[in-house]
């Protein structure tokens, strides 16, 4: 209620306009206009008898008489609503505008009031004024749809994924496999390439596949939809949680998809997602083309002529999905990923990295910086290595062939040489004997090469193929000793019985 018959009273007293303003909490300019009413009416203090607030009022702000209100010029408010919707266009220029050619036409106070009551009789996607290419909301359906798998013929359920440009309201629906990250990421991807634009600023609810942690002011964005949020350059915005008004143009969206286009396809069967899709992106374009309530102009109309242009262009490079994982190297120097390992640089040893995984490609990330790359192992290979990520005394031992092997061998003796062989064809593959003639080489540094070449040939002599033998007798000091040559054959003794090869050949 009008603080009108304070100020009456107060200015009875004698106070003056600035006083009465204070002290009723009022603008001197309002001050000022009530009094200027209540003196063109002839209305003082103390009031008449019988007139009480509603009819001081009535009197003080009689409503506009009809002949003035038919001669007052009324503005299109379709054309000033889809004006406000261009960039940098507000409601003071158009009423300005206006009002330079309708002079008697309303105040701005005015000029707003009207329009917004005249939009609040709208469809609720037509009351939408976000501005051109500025904004895309995203979720999914309530409903669901459905398919029949051709190999077992039982029915799957499949989600409804919906956009909804800010500006146009011009939809978009997919059906996907479920909620899950990739059908979440790729079905943004759809989106834009349907639309053939980017928006500014996509508001996403706080669904798991995309928001990590909720939180109007600080939310945490899975890795994954945070890089396709770069790639297409742009801002994501959860909404609040439990705040359905925060996204009420995908609401009303997603009502209309319900309504329009998934439960006229309820009693229709389809035996593929695809196929499903396509009755879908049938339905959608209906009601992209389908004129609003009570108004002339459809939600493609308004998005060919305002939106199209000022959407962000796709980026030239199409985006691929990645899984992002947190890994510490392990002792080897190896992360896993699906049951996988692949090589980093030895110093990365017990640090925490990012593993981001496409489908040809696994790369490690430190602090964000790329620190090794490997082609994606899908076969039975459980270690993806490279080199490079060795240590050396590591590199060195990758490095050893058994050619090479036996080539070091003979440079410290034959009889190395004959043992190493020996202990290669020993093994059922070369390389599982690496590490002994490697050790081998060590004892060689160890002792020098005579003394190493002098225990490989007795444990030759010995039948002892193996490094712990040639290991045992350098420590032993047994390589000093003279190796006993073997004792010869005696003949056999003279005796009646024995036969000697004159006896063959005279039976012969």
């Amino acid at each position: 209620m009008r603080k009108i018959t304070e100020i009456l009273r107060l200015r009875a007293a004698g106070m003056n306009s600035r006083d009465i303003a204070a002290s009723v909490g009022a603008g001197k300019t309002t001050v000022y206009e009530y009094l200027a009413r209540a003196e063109a009416a002839g209305i003082g203090w103390p009031l008449p008898e019988g007139m009480d607030e509603e009819a001081l009022d009535a009197k003080l702000f009689p409503p506009p008489c009809g002949e003035l209100a038919a001669r007052r010029p009324v503005p299109d408010w379709r054309a000033v609503h889809r004006e406000l919707k261009r960039q940098h266009v507000t409601l003071r220029l158009l009423w300005l505008e206006w009002r330079a050619d309708n002079p008697e036409g309303w105040g701005y106070t005015q000029f707003c009031a009207h329009y917004q009551r005249w939009l609040g009789a709208q469809d609720v996607v037509m009351r939408l004024t976000y501005p051109a290419g500025e904004r895309m909301f995203v979720d999914f359906s309530g409903d669901k749809a459905a398919y029949v798998d051709p190999d077992s013929g039982e029915a799957v359920a499949a989600e409804v994924f919906v956009a909804v440009l800010g500006a146009s309201g011009m939809l978009y629906a997919e059906a996907t496999r479920g909620q899950d990250l990739g059908s979440w990421v790729m079905a943004h991807v759809h989106a834009w390439e349907a639309y053939g634009g980017v928006a500014e600023v996509t508001v996403p609810d706080n669904l798991r596949a995309g928001v990590s942690k909720a939180c109007w002011y600080d939310p945490e964005l899975n890795p994954s939809y945070a890089e396709l949020a770069r790639h297409f350059s742009t801002v994501v915005l959860p909404t609040r949680v439990a705040h359905p008004r925060d996204k009420a143009a995908v609401e009303a969206g997603v009502l209309s998809v319900e309504r329009w286009a998934l439960a006229p396809l309820r009693h229709r069967r389809f035996f593929s997602l695809a196929e499903l899709n396509e009755a879908v992106a049938e339905r959608v374009g209906w009601i992209n083309a389908r004129p609003f309530r009570g108004q002339a102009t459809s939600r493609r109309e308004l998005f060919e002529e305002l939106e199209a242009k000022a959407l962000k262009p796709l980026p030239a490079q199409r985006f691929e999905l990645a899984a992002w994982k947190k890994a510490t190297v392990n002792i080897d120097y190896h992360v896993e990923f699906d049951g996988r390992f692949y090589s980093v640089p030895f110093p990365l040893v017990r640090q925490r990295l990012d593993v981001r995984a496409t489908a040809t490609t696994v790369e490690a990330l430190k602090g964000g910086r790329r620190v090794a790359s490997h082609a994606r192992e899908h076969g039975r290979r459980r270690f993806v290595t490279d080199p490079a990520h060795m240590p050396p005394s590591h590199r060195a031992h990758l490095e050893w062939t058994p050619s090479r092997l036996v080539e070091w061998a003979g440079t410290v003796s034959p009889a190395t040489a004959t043992l190493v062989e020996a202990i290669l064809a020993s093994r059922p593959h070369p390389e599982h004997a690496y590490r002994t003639c490697l050790g081998l080489m060590r004892l060689a540094r160890r002792y020098g090469d005579d003394r190493a070449g002098a225990a490989c040939e007795r444990a030759l002599a010995a039948g002892a193929i193996s490094y712990t033998s040639v290991k045992s007798i350098l420590a032993e000091g047994l390589d000093r000793l003279p190796l006993k040559s073997p004792s010869p054959t005696p003949p056999p003794p003279e005796h009646e019985n024995l036969r000697g090869p004159d006896y063959w050949a005279e039976e012969a």
